[in-house]
């Protein structure tokens, strides 16, 4: 039997992970709570608990055409290598959502760090230099690179641990 693709478990999971992102983005959009500061908590357990379920996933389909069996090396990659789609596509939405379609949203989130920065008592020339520093990160390409580098970082993380707990070697003299 010939090995399975990890390119195409990868290209599937990371995909079907990007997909639960972007609908949870817009349902988030449509009620008003995108990029909303009081859900960040949620949003970080939101993401860890679908990163973490698509990478078990991912790993038990390759593990399943393998005839049972995924080496560590085969599970960090194929984890790593799902992660990265699901970066690739979910940053490519969030860049197009910020360039094109609500531009003024990056505008909305520095007002917001602007009047928290206010409430803490910064000075004007504090925050003009928050706000010059904080721009560099809030592009739309920006997001995108921050976004992509994030899901590979996280999801190799993610993936040493998961590819540790799924791995089955396959026995030397079989």
């Amino acid at each position: 039997m010939e090995k399975p693709s990890t390119a195409r478990i990868a290209l599937k999971w990371g995909l079907i992970s990007a997909v639960i992102s972007i609908l949870y983005s817009v349902i988030q959009i449509v009620i008003g709570k995108y990029q909303d500061p009081d859900l960040n908590t949620l949003n970080m357990i939101f993401g860890l608990v679908v990163g973490v379920g698509i990478l078990i996933y991912a790993l038990k389909e390759f593990r399943t055409l393998n005839n049972g069996y995924l080496s560590y090396g085969e599970g960090l990659g194929v984890g790593t290598l799902t992660s990265g789609v699901s970066g690739v596509v979910a940053g490519l939405f969030s860049f197009v959502y910020l360039k094109f379609i609500d531009p003024s949203s990056l505008g909305k989130v520095m007002a917001q760090a602007r009047d928290k920065w206010e409430e803490q008592g910064l000075s004007e020339e504090q925050i003009e230099q928050a706000e010059k520093f904080g721009s560099m990160f809030t592009s739309p390409g920006a997001i995108f690179v921050f976004s992509v580098f994030f899901a590979l970082l996280f999801g190799f993380i993610l993936s040493l641990i998961i590819a540790a707990v799924m791995r089955r070697e396959k026995p030397v003299f079989e």
